[in-house]
């Protein structure tokens, strides 16, 4: 990918803050502050906001703020001029910027999922779909080398689709623009996370009919990332923070989809607990989130096999330079 960081630092810094941790006013100057930046807000990352939820932040000590980058490259712009501390993004960002050989590059230290969590929509209700039925059609995608894309592309090649022949993808549209852009005739066909897709569904306005977590397999989707200045020198920050999204792992592992649901109904106040809970259900059914924070070399290894086979990448990253494991190795040793 094209000089990846200098896109990202003149690239314009959409961050819009959405939430934090609330901790009780005595309690506020225990806690270190902590600047999260999310790719995007989607139940997808339901793990995250019950440790936001339940307060398992503030009980590692940590007065935690979220803000959205809407895109792996605008939540990676954040880490790199220090606007955030800590980023929920693809690994692919991290594969980017190493390549360009920037110094102090940011480096991955918790997964979270480990399927894809978004889900492809038709026009019509397709309750026999076959990928094959997208000969023909054209299909709302990602950014270009974005893991959403990558993962649409992977897919497809999967299933003997040739792209631009067989299938047209659209990749011009915002991430936060295709919904509407969906709804507005463009596409036969539009690939979201959720809640947009069920929202998309239970509004008519289209029918899930495949999911690309189900087709892709196992991937390290997306994962927990921080720049190696600042996991040096503030270790215990981020040892804290690993604690407490693996309380929210292990959390969200215990307890049924519903009850996930109304704990985290407050981080999507247009969304019913009952919309809510089918979306939980579907991401369990298909083992969206990892029980554990360790981010394994196989998953490692399987990202740059997509991005190869997408054309995205420009050299093999050694697993050691990129991901640490020491930090989710020793939450899951005081656990």
């Amino acid at each position: 990918m094209k000089k990846f960081i200098s896109l990202l630092l003149t690239g314009g810094m959409t961050l819009s803050l959405l939430s934090g941790c609330s901790p009780k006013p005595e309690a506020q100057a225990e806690l270190t502050p902590v600047r999260l930046n999310e790719v995007v807000h989607s139940v997808f990352y339901a793990p995250q906001y019950v440790a936001q939820e339940l307060g398992f932040f503030e009980e590692e000590g940590l007065d935690v703020t979220v803000a959205i980058g809407n895109g792996a490259d605008k939540s990676m712009t954040a880490l790199l001029s220090d606007s955030a501390d800590i980023a929920l993004l693809g690994t692919e960002a991290g594969i980017y910027v190493y390549n360009e050989g920037k110094e102090n590059y940011p480096k991955a230290f918790l997964q979270l999922t480990q399927r894809a969590g978004n889900f492809l929509v038709s026009r019509t209700d397709e309750p026999d779909f076959k990928w094959d039925d997208l000969k023909g059609k054209s299909v709302i995608g990602g950014r270009l080398g974005g893991m959403p894309e990558m993962v649409l592309e992977y897919v497809l090649k999967e299933n003997g689709l040739k792209l631009n022949e067989d299938v047209e993808i659209i990749n011009n549209i915002d991430f936060s623009s295709t919904a509407g852009a969906f709804t507005g005739n463009v596409g036969d066909y539009t690939v979201e996370f959720e809640p947009v897709a069920t929202t998309l569904e239970s509004s008519g306005s289209g029918h899930i009919v495949a999911s690309l977590g189900a087709a892709s397999g196992y991937v390290p989707y997306t994962v927990y990332m921080a720049r190696d200045e600042f996991m040096n020198s503030h270790p215990e920050t981020i040892e804290a923070f690993t604690r407490a999204i693996y309380k929210g792992q292990i959390w969200v592992k215990e307890h049924t989809a519903e009850e996930i649901a109304k704990v985290v109904s407050p981080q999507f106040p247009d969304s019913d607990v009952a919309t809510l809970t089918t979306i939980i259900e579907r991401y369990k059914a298909q083992d969206t989130w990892k029980e554990d924070p360790v981010f394994s070399e196989e998953g490692f290894t399987l990202i740059q096999d997509i991005m190869e086979q997408g054309g995205q990448l420009a050299q093999r990253v050694p697993f050691t330079d990129l991901v640490r494991t020491d930090f989710a190795q020793d939450a899951m040793k005081k656990s």
